[in-house]
């Protein structure tokens, strides 16, 4: 399964992971959202930058994945804590994701830049960070 994900640009997170001092993404919620559950090893994770750029720059391999029972806030800033040598995460998205209720880790590996392309949007009603979109090419839009 394909998902394209999208990075904190401010954060400078597709850097980090192409310079493989990030080797894990962190999703949270209240509630068991996507990723939650939908993500399994050797799923390819697209990525793109949340700057309105709009476009595929790199991919990555997930190595393992974690999705959280129901955490009380303390357990989950624990566990936030504890990876965050693999999460590289700065204080914004530090006090985003801590105190979910429910985390997805994704453990990544093998990141690799790609030649930038867009996707089309156009079946992802819900816009979210995360989409999961089963094959790459079902999605991917052709230069013109």
């Amino acid at each position: 399964m394909d998902h394209v994900v999208y990075l904190d640009f401010k954060a400078k997170e597709m850097e980090l992971i192409l310079n493989h001092s990030k080797s894990m993404i962190v999703r949270g919620a209240t509630g068991r959202k996507i990723p939650y559950g939908r993500v399994r090893e050797k799923d390819v994770l697209y990525f793109i930058n949340n700057n309105g750029e709009g476009e595929v720059k790199a991919r990555a391999i997930v190595k393992s994945v974690l999705n959280s029972e129901k955490l009380s806030p303390e357990e989950s800033s624990a566990l936030i804590e504890k990876n965050m040598f693999s999460l590289k995460l700065d204080d914004k998205q530090l006090k985003k994701w801590s105190g979910k209720r429910y985390l997805v880790l994704i453990e990544i590996t093998s990141p690799e830049p790609l030649k930038p392309f867009g996707i089309d949007k156009s079946e992802y009603s819900n816009m979210d960070d995360w989409l999961p979109v089963e094959d790459i090419n079902s999605v991917k839009k052709e230069r013109s």
